[in-house]
């Protein structure tokens, strides 16, 4: 993390305010913590002037990068009528023995495009292929990706969902986006949500990116890497 400084105010917004100044940057670029607050204040020293203390932290030039990047659409490598179908026959040599030590009853459907190969397996018994917030999910995306490229000169992209989860798991995400953003709003401090896979961090980015008044960046190092949400200046 980058240079901190301490900053005061009349008023929270006032204090950090002051600190953007004397670094001389953006809202966007630093991160914000409250130090002492100005709905706390004692019965004692209520004839005192009012100060409120922040803590900026300056957010690493690299940290920056990532959001950008991770804000970026991505441009998707274009698969050959040949390149799908090689893949889509690998992932089923894959499949067809894989299912046979699942739930019985549990299909799977392969549809091709030039972009990516979409996987959907389905059987309600599958939820420890989920795993927690997905983990096991996307670990076997990664398997499957790895197996569909065998033999093929280009990057194979394969997207793996199991009854349904992403899109259920899509539409929580979006749901929590706006919900952290009123807060934010009405609270005028930055919320740190938890860890999420790059995937979740981009549905977030993308479902506030046209909001007026908040703005979102990703901090930390993978796996522990998430996104948080605060004011625009």
């Amino acid at each position: 993390m980058g240079k901190t400084i301490i900053s005061e105010g009349k008023t929270t917004n006032e204090a950090i305010e002051n600190g953007l100044k004397k670094l001389n940057v953006s809202r966007n670029s630093v991160e914000v913590k409250v130090l002492e607050n100005e709905d706390k204040r004692s019965f004692f020293s209520i004839l005192a002037p009012r100060v409120v203390k922040v803590e900026l932290t300056l957010k690493d030039a690299k940290e920056e990068k990532q959001t950008a990047i991770e804000n970026k659409p991505k441009r998707e490598i274009e698969l050959s009528k040949e390149e799908q179908e090689k893949a889509k026959e690998n992932i089923e040599n894959f499949l067809k023995d894989f299912v046979k030590h699942l739930p019985e009853g549990t299909t799977y459907n392969i549809n091709l495009s030039e972009e990516y190969i979409n996987v959907d397996i389905t059987n309600k018994e599958l939820g420890y292929l989920i795993g927690y917030r997905g983990e096991t999910l996307y670990s076997l995306q990664n398997i499957l990706s790895a197996i569909a490229g065998k033999g093929i000169e280009n990057k194979v992209r394969v997207l793996l969902d199991i009854e349904g989860y992403k899109k259920k798991r899509e539409k929580t995400l979006e749901e929590l986006a706006e919900k952290v953003a009123k807060t934010v709003i009405k609270t005028r401090k930055s919320v740190k949500l938890e860890p999420m896979q790059a995937y979740e961090r981009k549905i977030i980015h993308s479902k506030l990116q046209q909001n007026p008044k908040v703005t979102t960046t990703s901090v930390g190092e993978e796996p522990y890497r998430r996104v948080v949400i605060s004011l625009k200046k």
